[in-house]
């Protein structure tokens, strides 16, 4: 697989299908690992880095799991590439300014991606569309045990997995669900919210994870600590709060529907209008505006377009897609250009 060709595909985690795919955009599991005898990726030497990879690129040609995937080296990609795949969340932005011995595998549906020698010597991840979250523990479990058997994992019998950050130590599982909640927003309840999410120790971020602020009304939330507690304790604690939220943002959508629905109706239509005839248009703007017709479409306001359609919209209007389709580096204001003339040929009815 070339990187060019994940632009002929919709991502798994784009399709806008699974349960409660309305609210819920994805489901994310995540397992840190690392290599007995080998210190963690920032305290390892240039060799230890490569000997790692090389481990874990034989490994890979073992793993059924693994077949239909590939190795990019960080070091063979320039800049807009690596974004590119921070943009498809298959790797973070810290593994992104990496070279050397760091690589990403990514299988050809990019349900699978696994980030070498980012935090630790893997980190493997699983995403599925939807609220999906024991599916996606089931296939990341089958993939974990394909590794382990290849590979000789950190582990001690009291502690569990042992991980660079102690706060992943134990199971190393961090599971996140990625939401959209624009009626909890509009209605002004999303900060009560969140604070009930921070007081039962999970954590909530951006649209690109840890670091990044909400974007478009979309909020990343996962387990903060791993350690103690079993990987179906961790899943049912996430999955148990995110009912709630979801059926919190249901509620706060149909109070906009039967006490503010021409107020809403007009957010709605300004927000399609705008991006089906905008000439200029930042990535803000957009995910602003995308996040509104999204709102719309799932609650049968606008019936021309689909929800998939519109995820996807999400991600080939950011600035490294539309250099990647362009095949070429543009300026700011020439990415604004271009954004908004994909958006208008999305959006053709």
């Amino acid at each position: 697989m070339e990187l060019n060709d994940l632009l002929k595909h919709t991502s798994e985690w784009l399709k806008g299908t699974g349960p409660n795919a309305d609210i819920v955009i994805s489901s994310r599991i995540r397992l840190a690992r690392n290599l007995s005898g080998y210190s963690f990726p920032h305290w390892a030497s240039k060799k230890q880095g490569e000997e790692i990879f090389g481990k874990i690129a034989k490994a890979k040609e073992s793993i059924s799991l693994l077949k239909r995937s590939t190795v990019f080296r960080l070091a063979d990609l320039d800049s807009t590439d690596k974004h590119f795949l921070v943009e498809r969340h298959l790797m973070s932005h810290e593994h992104a300014q990496k070279k050397n011995s760091h690589a990403v595998i990514i299988d050809d549906e990019e349900v699978i991606s696994i980030m070498i020698n980012e935090e630790d010597h893997l980190r493997i991840q699983l995403m599925q569309s939807g609220f999906n979250l024991f599916e996606a523990w089931g296939i990341v479990n089958k993939l974990d045990d394909e590794l382990g058997k290849a590979l000789n994992f950190a582990f001690l019998s009291e502690w569990g997995y042992l991980t660079a950050c102690p706060t992943n130590a134990g199971t190393g599982m961090r599971g996140s669900v990625m939401l959209h909640l624009p009626a909890l927003v509009m209605t002004r309840q999303i900060n009560r919210v969140m604070a009930a999410i921070a007081k039962l120790s999970f954590t909530t971020r951006g649209l690109y994870g840890e670091g990044t602020q909400a974007m478009g009304n979309f909020f990343q939330v996962s387990n903060q600590v791993s350690l103690g507690q079993s990987e179906d304790e961790i899943i049912g604690n996430i999955n148990g709060l995110i009912r709630q939220i979801v059926d919190q943002e249901g509620q706060a959508r149909e109070v906009l529907l039967t006490h503010n629905r021409t107020i809403l109706e007009d957010r709605v239509n300004r927000s399609f209008g705008i991006l089906k005839n905008a000439r200029i248009i930042s990535s803000q703007e957009t995910i602003d505006l995308l996040s509104m017709l999204r709102l719309g479409c799932d609650l049968g306001m606008i019936k021309e377009i689909n929800r998939s359609g519109l995820n996807e919209l999400f991600i080939t209007t950011q600035p490294a897609h539309i250099q990647k389709i362009e095949n070429k580096k543009l300026s700011s204001d020439e990415r604004d250009i271009k954004r908004a003339e994909i958006i208008r040929n999305s959006l053709k009815i």
